[in-house]
């Protein structure tokens, strides 16, 4: 990765971020903490490795996402917005009777959606689900699906990792977000899903394991994901819940908790310094 396309990347990650941050306070609700720990990998795939065209939302050709994790569509909205799927100015209707912009995805209504979801664990089974419809269709489409460390708690998840593995789906990219939090404290004190990476190997597929808040490691494992053959692929991303906004980061009361007028404030200028960092490299 060229130092230019690093430099694009961060300063999209900035923006994803501050779309984040504006879209939960004009909501006064929603999920800051891990669209926040996403950021990066929302920024990857919609500016690098998705083959999707925002002039043509439904493309029966495109590569699909589905954000398992459906709580954290602030995050994905953000991205969609940077992609030119619609407007920035969008992300302050988040949550507004008559918006297109929900408290979870919805395919119905949002440009670049390809799945309802929020109810956890029922992501990743749709995704499998596509990505077997694209061999049996003869499709070239990649189908990925990013899940919280909390959601593979889940044992739907479990299913559809056996269903990818057995119909050999290697067309099909999961992503784990790996923040270490969920709404109730730590994953590993609510009920550990530890050792991740061991038990997907165990459930058939090639994982590697990465820091998510890394480009070049991001971009290394979706290029392994896209070489391997005959089994599903697997990312686990060690991340920080919250990420670019200090006392957001690695605090699980940020997990569903909308920034008031103060702490909005506080973030966005976090956030602007950290922009006008990036741009000056």
């Amino acid at each position: 990765m060229t130092a230019n396309d690093k430099k694009q990347l961060m300063t999209m990650a900035c923006k994803v971020r501050m779309g984040v941050v504006t879209g939960t306070h004009a909501a006064k609700a929603g999920h800051p903490g891990g669209s926040l720990s996403a950021a990066d990998v929302f920024t990857y795939l919609y500016a690098k490795e998705l083959n999707v065209d925002p002039a043509n939302p439904k493309w029966e050709d495109r590569d699909r996402f589905v954000l398992s994790k459906g709580h954290t569509a602030p995050g994905l909205y953000a991205a969609l917005a940077q992609r030119g799927f619609f407007p920035e100015s969008d992300l302050l209707t988040l949550r507004h009777i008559g918006s297109h912009l929900q408290g979870h995805p919805n395919m119905n209504l949002t440009p670049g959606v390809d799945m309802s979801t929020g109810s956890l664990g029922q992501g990743i089974s749709a995704a499998a689900g596509m990505a077997l419809a694209a061999k049996h269709t003869g499709k070239t489409a990649r189908v990925y699906a990013l899940l919280g460390d909390g959601e593979i708690q889940e044992g739907q998840v479990w299913e559809a990792c056996m269903f990818a593995a057995h119909y050999k789906l290697d067309n099909f990219c999961i992503i784990v977000d790996n923040n270490g939090l969920q709404i109730d404290g730590r994953v590993a004190d609510v009920m550990s899903p530890y050792p991740i990476p061991e038990k997907l190997e165990a459930f058939g597929f090639a994982v590697k394991q990465i820091d998510g808040h890394d480009f070049d490691q991001i971009e290394a494992a979706f290029a392994q994901a896209k070489e391997t053959k005959g089994k599903p692929f697997a990312i686990v991303m060690k991340t920080t819940k919250g990420k670019g906004v200090s006392f957001m980061e690695d605090n699980a009361g940020w997990h569903g908790k909308a920034p008031n007028d103060e702490e909005y404030a506080k973030a966005m200028a976090e956030l602007t310094a950290q922009l006008a960092e990036v741009e000056a490299m």
